[in-house]
């Protein structure tokens, strides 16, 4: 299933009823809206659940640190060090696609607070700069083997709304990609701003595993009750 024109093409499952629920999950770097759906039916939720899971598929774009082949990013990449300087005008676009698709998921009659914003990797980075400049209260934050991608002012920029937004935040403790120390600093980035950051680690790579995803089911049942 596609969106319109003027929004990213998607993969939707929607559920056996009327969604009163959604989830916008972004993949990470060369990936595409295919990738999570499969996780859904392990995600233990329940059989008559009311949500939508809205994959959306990144734009086409060159990539730096890739010799600037053409694929789905979110954002460009300009080097591989810890700080990982990025493209903040790619960040601040993609934050702004997420948030259409929020915006598309309220038009539906989906509430603000009954909407998770999700994403693994380049998708998480850009989770987290939607979610918490969003100016309505959302469900939560789902930060999968992630970072801060473009800080962006974000102090200043923050919603007052979701200053106590639910977020649960996952890494591997091996990842090679992006290392746990980058995670690490999301964590405390986040935590000094005062947010209150539900942080757990696997020992895996840049990738998912049964573990975590037991955990993100549990979280959405919590943060997405009935």
């Amino acid at each position: 299933m596609t969106t319109s024109d003027s929004l990213l093409d998607c993969v939707v499952l929607e559920p056996g009823r009327p969604a009163t629920a959604a989830v916008v999950w972004l993949h990470g770097l060369g990936a595409s809206g295919h990738d999570f759906p499969p996780i859904v039916p392990e995600l233990g939720l329940p059989k008559d659940h009311a949500i939508r899971f809205v994959f959306p598929h990144a734009p086409q774009i060159p990539v730096t640190i890739n010799g600037g082949m053409v694929m789905p990013a979110w954002y460009d990449i300009l080097a591989m060090d810890f700080d990982r300087k990025v493209d903040e005008a790619g960040v601040r676009r993609s934050g702004q696609q997420a948030n259409a698709l929020i915006q598309r998921e309220r038009d539906r009659g989906v509430a603000a607070d009954r909407i998770v914003i999700a994403g693994f990797s380049q998708g998480g980075a850009i989770a987290f700069h939607a979610g918490l400049r969003y100016p309505e209260r959302l469900a939560g934050i789902l930060a999968l083997s992630t970072y801060i991608a473009a800080d962006c002012d974000l102090e200043n920029e923050r919603s007052l709304a979701n200053l106590d937004i639910p977020i649960l935040q996952c890494h591997g403790t091996q990842d090679p990609m992006v290392t746990p120390g980058m995670g690490e600093a999301a964590r405390d980035r986040l935590s000094g701003l005062g947010y209150q950051v539900n942080w757990k680690t696997y020992p895996m790579q840049h990738q998912v595993c049964p573990q975590e995803i037991d955990a993100i089911g549990v979280w959405l049942r919590e943060v997405l009750p009935g």
